[in-house]
């Protein structure tokens, strides 16, 4: 299935510098997961912008970013995101990122955005936020499994607290809800 097939017009505003693939999360109403290649910066944002407004004006509100791709994120890029939060909030959607890379989320957590998003490990874990109504279990958060947002170790938190990571030595803080922080 190709992104116009999904949403017609879809690939009318794409940009070469990052591309974007789309995939109905089955079993999720309004349910859309966007894959991310590529980078997001002052000169394709705009693009970025646009071509997401149509999926949340085709009646997609509730969103997975797949940022495995995305090697690098501007600020201006994160305040799309923030854009996009806020739009679908607005609407009784939501939107999960996942796999997001170290230095892009480093890139957040800079801004202080890291806490503002629902960032998950994997796909799974992201349909299922929203299969379960778009709310966090926070019974069943811990164990916590999570990559260090600085030199992507594999990590398991057993409760909220504060530790170090065993490979780069970063002092990491875990919260209630499994959001990992610097610091």
């Amino acid at each position: 299935m190709t992104n116009d097939t999904i949403i017609p017009g879809f690939d009318s505003d794409k940009d070469d510098s990052l591309r974007i693939d789309l995939k109905k999360i089955q079993g999720v109403d309004g349910g859309l997961s966007l894959t991310l290649t590529g980078y997001i910066d002052t000169y394709n944002s705009n693009s970025f912008q646009k071509r997401v407004q149509k999926a949340i004006d085709h009646g997609y509100k509730r969103l997975i970013f797949n940022c495995g791709g995305l090697n690098y994120v501007s600020s201006t890029g994160i305040g799309s995101f923030t854009a996009f939060l806020k739009s679908l909030k607005g609407i009784g959607g939501d939107l999960v990122l996942l796999d997001v890379q170290p230095k892009v989320y480093e890139v957040f957590q800079l801004l202080g955005f890291s806490q503002f998003f629902n960032i998950r490990d994997n796909q799974e874990d992201a349909e299922n936020y929203f299969r379960g109504g778009g709310q966090t279990d926070t019974g069943m958060v811990f164990p916590h499994n999570f990559n260090c947002p600085i030199c992507s170790k594999r990590l398991k938190a057993v409760k909220a607290g504060r530790f170090r990571c065993s490979e780069c030595k970063t002092i990491l803080a875990v919260d209630e809800t499994g959001n990992v922080f610097l610091g």
